[in-house]
């Protein structure tokens, strides 16, 4: 193990010459500055384990050396244990205050010298353990953010005479929410907006499988439980979508207790007619081109919990410059700094007079919410979902 490196300050080379000389028989490796600002260079360009800073000593003093060292992120980590004289229990106090490991008392005793050497560098140590693992959690949780951005579209899909767009902010590394949006083999389009309960890694990797299962349900003929799956109507292919989902994650997941709130649709790109299965979910807006608004209101359960749940499907048809906004409750639950929700009205404010195109809406929507949460903390994944036919 490589020695500690111990830095030594003092104006006093009396004092330097006994430290260096009754530490030379340990695992150490000594240094020393003669002032505060040579001190601070040290630390710097040697980076210690540890800093044995005398208090008085002229032009900076110790507390201010201490100060600068703890005010500093680079060098905040660095134990120090402050040396004053023995009747001068102020500078001591003092010097803990500002962030001091431990204290010495001129003259020095060597077994406590030893003892208190001994004891800071084992707690950095430790920190230095506690830091690493941190970090390598840390860089974990960013993977599985990286990797889970992969299970959100890229791109929303283009579509001649339609405007889609979406926002999605993770309250953590990693959410719970998911979006989807994909065009079918008979050139209808599904979209979906979905929000896992809970938070943190356990939501995040059901996410994934909500977010899967009803993709892969979606587009791929195997999953279809019906012979007649080709020419089935859009509300059976929608049914069929989320009862297998649903039937799936109940079934054989039960024991995690998971669930999720969908609203997910299909909609018609040539007359405008949309199935949707609103799943315990926030309700959708439908936003009409005269001013009108309709609230979708949940269809059935909330997806993951009771196998045999059935889901309703209802109907509605999207005339020119009619919208429909879809959304997660982190954005209706969203406390600003008084503690006070965002709630479904504001949203509905944001929708009169004419809310525009799909883009600007949501860039107001945004900076609304931006501006009404100030600097409170966001607790909850936002994810909101717009289709405007033009």
């Amino acid at each position: 193990m490589n020695p500690s490196k111990i830095l030594i300050v003092d104006d006093e080379p009396f004092n330097i010459d006994y430290l260096e000389q009754e530490l030379e028989e340990g695992n150490y490796l000594t240094i020393s500055a003669g002032n505060g600002q040579e001190a601070l260079d040290r630390v710097h360009s040697d980076t210690p384990d540890l800093v044995l800073l005398d208090i008085m000593m002229p032009l900076m003093d110790g507390f201010e050396v201490l100060t600068r060292l703890k005010a500093d992120p680079a060098t905040r980590h660095i134990p120090v244990i402050v040396i004053s004289a023995l009747d001068n229990l102020q500078s001591v106090v003092r010097g803990i205050h500002l962030g001091a490991e431990d204290y010495l008392s001129k003259p020095f005793e060597p077994v406590l010298l030893h003892a208190r050497i001994a004891s800071s560098l084992e707690k950095k140590r430790l920190r230095d353990l506690e830091h690493q693992y941190l970090h390598s959690l840390e860089r974990e949780l960013e993977i599985g953010r990286e990797i889970q951005l992969g299970f959100l579209p890229d791109s929303l899909p283009n579509v001649d005479d339609w405007e889609l767009a979406a926002y999605f902010k993770a309250a953590r590394e990693v959410a719970g929410d998911f979006y989807d949006a994909f065009e079918l083999a008979d050139g209808s389009l599904m979209f979906l907006v979905g929000d896992v309960c809970g938070k943190g890694v356990g939501a995040a990797l059901f996410m994934t499988l909500f977010r899967s299962l009803m993709r892969a349900t979606a587009t791929t003929d195997p999953f279809h439980l019906s012979a007649k799956a080709e020419t089935s109507t859009p509300a059976e292919h929608l049914r069929r979508v989320v009862s297998f989902t649903n039937g799936y994650v109940a079934s054989v997941h039960n024991a995690a207790s998971m669930f999720a709130t969908v609203f997910t649709g299909i909609v018609n790109l040539h007359t405008g007619h949309l199935s949707y299965i609103n799943g315990g979910n926030e309700p959708a807006l439908l936003r009409r081109a005269g001013g009108g608004l309709d609230e979708l209101w949940p269809t059935g359960p909330i997806v993951g919990v009771i196998p045999e749940a059935q889901f309703s499907i209802e109907e509605v048809t999207l005339q020119p410059g009619d919208l429909l906004l879809a959304f997660t409750d982190g954005i209706t639950d969203a406390m600003n700094p008084a503690e006070e929700p965002f709630g479904r009205s504001r949203v509905h404010q944001l929708l009169q007079p004419d809310p525009g195109d799909a883009s600007s809406l949501m860039e107001r929507l945004e900076a609304s919410l931006d501006h009404f949460m100030d600097t409170a903390h966001q607790f909850d994944d936002i994810t909101l979902f717009v289709i405007r036919k033009k």
